[in-house]
């Protein structure tokens, strides 16, 4: 996996062995930023399921001030930390070990804000949806912010929320992406 954009633009970073953890293929990550505006204004960025943290750092290296990272596997957090430091922006970054409702509420009791969030959980889970509803609940996408879901084909994100709205949906093999704003 390689950093495709910015002041990290070809970094390498470390993964897992074997597919207990499925990391955003370079292809769909690229593809994501490529949909994202090219000026960039997401200044605060919180990466969910976060795995090897290549969204979040993708983000951090394109100009985001700081970001976020869960995970409720510790092999997950400290590869993100090592991920994170061999590209200089472990200075930029909060780590933690937790699964992502419990996170969404330690965030929300804080007052915490994100103008771009990435939500992708395993894709044999149905976590996606219940991520995306706990996520407009706790009020963490700021004004303009953007969410993008990623998810298999086999588990469609088909749930509606009082206050984002889905603005596209692309396809890329098995891999569905959806990408969701404030009202």
């Amino acid at each position: 996996m390689r950093i495709a954009g910015g002041r990290c633009r070809g970094r390498v970073l470390s993964s897992f062995k074997g597919m207990s953890i499925r990391p955003t293929s370079d292809k769909v990550r690229e593809a994501v930023f490529n949909i994202l505006p090219r000026d960039f204004p997401f200044k605060k960025v919180l990466d969910l399921f976060a795995g090897t943290g290549a969204l979040g750092i993708e983000a951090l290296s394109r100009g985001s001030e700081e970001a976020v990272f869960i995970d409720s596997d510790p092999r997950a957090t400290e590869l993100v930390r090592k991920n994170l430091a061999s590209c200089g922006l472990l200075e930029a970054a909060s780590v933690y070990r937790r699964d992502s409702l419990s996170a969404i509420r330690f965030l929300s009791e804080r007052g915490k804000g994100f103008d771009l969030i990435f939500i992708d959980p395993p894709y044999a889970s149905a976590l996606a949806e219940e991520t995306l509803k706990a996520v407009d609940a706790a009020g963490l996408l700021n004004e303009g912010g953007t969410v993008v879901a990623e998810t298999s084909k086999r588990n469609p994100i088909e749930v509606k929320t009082a206050n984002l709205v889905l603005l596209d949906e692309r396809r890329y093999g098995d891999t569905l992406v959806y990408f969701y704003s404030t009202v």
